[in-house]
C-alpha cells in the first residue's frame, strides 16, 4: 500500500518513524529516507543500529528551500535526482517490506525533485512493499496514487512565536 503523511502540522515524520519501526520490530526489511532535512536528527540516531532498518542519508544539506538562491536550488535538485536514483537501485537491489521517503513531497513541492521522475522511480518498486511518503503540499496526482492519506494539522507551534526547534523534540 502507498502513504502519504501530509499538512502544516508537526508529526508527519514522527508517524512515518512509528510506522518504519513497528514494520521492522515485526522482522521486515526498511529503508528509510529523508530530503531536506540534516542528518542530525534524534530520529535517525534512534534508527541507526536498528535491527532490519537500513537508514540511506542524503549526501548533502541545503538549508530551508525559502532561503536558498536560484543556483542552491539547481544544485539541491541535481543531488537529490541522484539521491533518489541510489534509493531506487538500492530497494531494487534488496528484499525491503516498506520504503519511507520522508519530505519527498515538500522537496517535489518546492521543485527540487521532479514529480516525473519520482513516479516513475515508484512505478519500478516492487507491487508488495510498502511506501511512505511525507510533506507540504503533495499534487492532486500524489493524492490520487495514495491508499492511505493522513492529514496533520497546525493549531498552534512555537515556531510562529520565534521558539526555534529543539533537539530532541522537533528534530
Amino acid at each position: 500500500m502507498k502513504h502519504i503523511y501530509l499538512g502544516e502540522g508537526k508529526g508527519k515524520t514522527t508517524a512515518a518513524v512509528g510506522l518504519a519501526v513497528r514494520c521492522a520490530g515485526t522482522g521486515k526489511k526498511v529503508l528509510f529516507s529523508q530530503f531536506l532535512k540534516p542528518a542530525t536528527s534524534g530520529e535517525l540516531e534512534a534508527m541507526h543500529d536498528m535491527e532490519n532498518m537500513q537508514l540511506l542519508i542524503c549526501p548533502a544539506e541545503f538549508g530551508f528551500t525559502w532561503n536558498m538562491r536560484e543556483d542552491e536550488k539547481a544544485d539541491a535538485a541535481a543531488v537529490y535526482e541522484r539521491y533518489l536514483w541510489d534509493i531506487t537501485r538500492v530497494v531494487l537491489q534488496g528484499n525491503f517490506a516498506m520504503l519511507v521517503l520522508d519530505e519527498i513531497i515538500g522537496a517535489c513541492a518546492a521543485g527540487l525533485v521532479d514529480e516525473a521522475y519520482l513516479m516513475d522511480c515508484l512505478e519500478q518498486m516492487p507491487d508488495d512493499m510498502e511506501i511512505v511518503m511525507t510533506g507540504r503540499n503533495p499534487s492532486e496526482s500524489m493524492l490520487a496514487w495514495a491508499d492511505y492519506i493522513t492529514e496533520m494539522r497546525k493549531i498552534r507551534h512555537p515556531f510562529d512565536k520565534g521558539i526555534k526547534a529543539r533537539k530532541g523534540i522537533e528534530f
